[in-house]
């Protein structure tokens, strides 16, 4: 059982103490990267402390990017960020390959809409073109890398969300619709705090900034293919950016 009792020495609260010998076992390996940490209430019991001073520790670890905290399904161990490369020839599933980890992309939504100025600027289309709009997640090992919104002309790639939905794969759609190979024109990124519905797909705290990325792809002939806003979880994802490739 935790005290507060120190005899004079500088005092460590509880909740500081339970959140050291937590990370302390986190770096040992006995709770492993991805693992689910022991209810707060269990926690309590095997700390003799309340279920308040349990979630301010875990609250801590959160804050140092260790654990994350999923509300409705429990605290999870952080795993280390693995690379995401932004070149040329960007590919969600050839940077999962290169980190060995499996993956895909899962879509969330689809609809055709009219383009916004933004949205028609990067393709190259006429103000309120029609456009085909998709959301979609980027998974690996079943947790979410990235979430993205992602606009394509119409009507050339219209029914291109079945294939994506079928192949959980943008490259493999593209191919299906006679692209096959597209190019990178342009990648913006800045670090901001997402909007809450970013950060439940992510499964991530809304205080915590996101790596958001404004891409346009085109085809070989240099005419815009796809449009992406897309939110990186920035503790589990490190951009790394070549652009001669």
């Amino acid at each position: 059982m935790y005290t507060d009792d120190r005899d004079g020495a500088p005092r460590e609260s509880v909740w500081e103490a339970i959140a050291g010998q937590l990370a302390r076992s986190i770096a040992s390996g006995e709770h492993p990267a991805g693992s689910r940490l022991p209810t707060e209430h269990a926690l309590a019991g095997r700390f003799g402390v309340n279920r308040h001073t349990v979630r301010r520790a875990l609250s801590s670890l959160a804050s140092q990017g260790l654990v994350r905290m999923v509300q409705g399904s429990g605290t999870y161990v952080e795993e280390f960020a693995m690379d995401m490369v932004l070149s040329r020839r960007t590919r969600h599933s050839q940077s999962l390959g290169l980190a060995g980890v499996p993956g895909q992309l899962r879509l969330l939504s689809a609809r055709t809409e009219r383009a916004v100025a933004d949205v028609a600027r990067a393709l190259d289309l006429p103000a309120r073109a029609r456009v085909l709009r998709l959301e979609v997640l980027g998974e690996a090992n079943g947790r979410p890398l990235h979430v993205s919104q992602r606009w394509f002309p119409l009507p050339r790639f219209d029914g291109l969300d079945a294939l994506v939905r079928e192949s959980g794969s943008i490259t493999q759609a593209f191919a299906a619709r006679g692209v096959t190979d597209y190019l990178r024109r342009e990648s913006r990124i800045a670090a901001v705090l997402p909007e809450a519905e970013v950060a439940a797909a992510l499964m991530q705290p809304a205080a915590r900034p996101v790596i958001q990325v404004h891409s346009v792809n085109v085809d070989p002939a240099g005419v815009p293919v796809e449009h992406a806003v897309t939110w990186f979880a920035g503790d589990r994802v490190t951009l790394v950016v070549k652009p001669n490739e």
